[in-house]
């Protein structure tokens, strides 16, 4: 189990990993969108453009149906929940550790404000 989730991510992860994929996703969470339309949209080829396609096809995130000559795109049946959880966990931890941080950099302003008055007499 743990190795099929860890799988998941890796291929989430590496879709998320570029710009032109991550802005696919977002265009096509306003509108279904052709090859076409996403590769003028994003400045690049037929061939570059079915490329990051199929990353995402390959990660779930996005669904493509061919009807004619048209490749049409959208947001595919996966979600990202897994990974949201994922991500909240460490968030709450690393959010724990830099609070103890900021109590220990508090006691130390504290202590060198009052050491800075002792000095002074």
């Amino acid at each position: 189990m743990v190795q099929l989730v860890q799988a998941n991510f890796d291929v989430s992860f590496g879709a998320l990993s570029d710009a032109t994929r991550r802005g696919v996703l977002e265009q096509l969470g306003r509108a279904d969108a052709s090859i076409t339309a996403l590769a003028q949209r994003f400045h690049m080829t037929l061939t570059g453009m079915k490329k990051h396609v199929g990353v995402l096809e390959q990660a779930g995130l996005v669904t493509t149906e061919k009807v004619g000559r048209v490749r049409t795109c959208r947001l595919g049946l996966r979600g990202l929940q897994e990974e949201a959880e994922w991500i909240e966990r460490y968030r709450q931890l690393w959010s724990a550790r830099f609070d103890e941080l900021d109590k220990v950099v508090e006691t130390l302003k504290r202590k060198e404000r009052v050491d800075g008055r002792k000095k002074r007499k």
